[in-house]
């Protein structure tokens, strides 16, 4: 920590050494976060928050009113796996940003080490303490991972992240069918999460929430190959100059997203209902393609509005989202507490009982108030609460928080 705050007050270094400022931020980058916290709000929300996290694995309910499973086809549909898929490789940009604006520092290695450390803390105080949904312990164990990919050539990138996506694709086939729980324990796995979520004090659900998290942590294993890969696809992206010169790449991008928007999106109608129109004969290798159909769709999403950030009138109306994607740290865990006191117990107990389309519409609400919030913060402050204080304890030193008056 010392050696830290040394390089950082070293006047040599002190500019490679610290956060980038909000002016030398790239908005694209922004805008894609903002609008991927979006999905993740209302995933989260609808899947996990509202009822039990394990009854998305279970058959639908037939009861379910029509405005219900309108909206449940399409958060499921458009949203899931595609924001986290977003989000992950978004997380893999922000490493490559950070290993480059460190180039010049001597702790470069174990400032990008203490990076992902503290965020390893932050989460698991979040997974243990306030939501077992929590994924930035995963991002922040892969995050060690991906560090030393940060030095490597791009095609030894290219390569490992494809044979990650294969491994990925092949896990259903190859993971023994005793890794997942069977459909009675899911039952009665949420059974047990409507009485305790909706009806326990905090002290009952902190201790079904960590019983929870080891079957939490055979899905986080699960995804993990795919959200290395998508790091290393993140680190890819920055150093193409994607992002920084969208313009520049405007064919590319028009390629890349048709073709995402057109895989993900046929895998993902096959994976859903059309899976009875692929011949039998192709049914083996459909199964080995589909988990990649969320990732597809994710990069078709996100070549569309870099194409649109590249138009002066839909960069002014997607610039509102940029605060919201400044401070997705400190959205996403206000998220957790706010659903948190909305839905379990402790607070008003909404748990199970209100329907999916009342749920999205709160959602909803939620997210444009923390537009609001979020643009109203950063015009008094350089970054959210939370960002703050992880840049703190990465560099070792107090950041300064209040903006300059003018």
């Amino acid at each position: 920590m010392q050696q830290a705050a040394v390089i950082v007050n070293d006047a040599s270094t002190t500019e490679h050494s610290a956060p980038v400022s909000p002016t030398a931020r790239v908005q694209a980058i922004d805008v894609l976060r903002g609008l991927a916290l979006f999905g993740v709000l209302m995933v989260n929300l609808m899947t996990e928050f509202r009822v039990s996290l394990f009854q998305q694995f279970l058959p639908p309910d037939p009861a379910m009113p029509l405005i219900d499973r309108i909206a449940d086809t399409f958060v499921s549909s458009a949203l899931e796996l595609k924001a986290i898929s977003l989000f992950s490789l978004l997380f893999g940009v922000g490493m490559a940003i950070q290993f480059e604006h460190l180039e010049a520092s001597q702790a470069r290695l174990s400032l990008l080490v203490r990076r992902v450390a503290v965020l390893l803390v932050f989460g698991l105080v979040h997974m243990c303490l306030i939501w077992n949904g929590d994924i930035l312990t995963e991002y922040a164990l892969i995050g060690m991972l991906a560090i030393p990919f940060l030095y490597l050539p791009n095609r030894i990138l290219v390569v490992t992240a494809l044979g990650l996506f294969a491994l990925f694709a092949g896990l259903s086939l190859l993971l023994p069918p005793s890794y997942w729980p069977t459909t009675a324990f899911l039952q009665q796995q949420v059974t047990n999460a409507n009485h305790v979520y909706a009806d326990g004090g905090y002290a009952d659900v902190l201790r079904f929430r960590l019983q929870e998290i080891p079957m939490v942590l055979r899905l986080l294993v699960y995804i993990a190959p795919r959200t290395l890969a998508l790091f290393l696809i993140g680190i890819l992206v920055w150093r193409s100059g994607m992002l920084r010169h969208p313009a520049a790449h405007k064919r590319l991008l028009v390629r890349t997203a048709v073709v995402g928007l057109l895989l993900g999106a046929a895998l993902t109608f096959t994976d859903s209902t059309g899976r009875d129109l692929v011949p039998a004969d192709y049914q083996p290798w459909l199964a080995l393609i589909e988990p990649l159909g969320p990732v597809a769709l994710a990069w078709g999403y996100a070549s569309v509005l870099l194409l649109l950030l590249g138009l002066t009138q839909a960069r002014t109306m997607l610039g509102i989202f940029a605060p919201l994607g400044r401070m997705a740290f400190t959205n996403y865990i206000s998220q957790s507490l706010l659903f948190g006191w909305l839905f379990y117990g402790y607070g008003l107990g909404w748990f199970g009982h209100l329907g999916a389309a009342l749920t999205f519409m709160l959602g909803l609400a939620v997210y444009i108030a923390q537009i609001i919030l979020s643009a109203w913060w950063l015009r008094h402050f350089r970054f959210g609460p939370i960002e703050w204080l992880w840049r703190s304890l990465m560099y070792g030193i107090r950041q300064p928080m209040l903006l300059p008056r003018t």
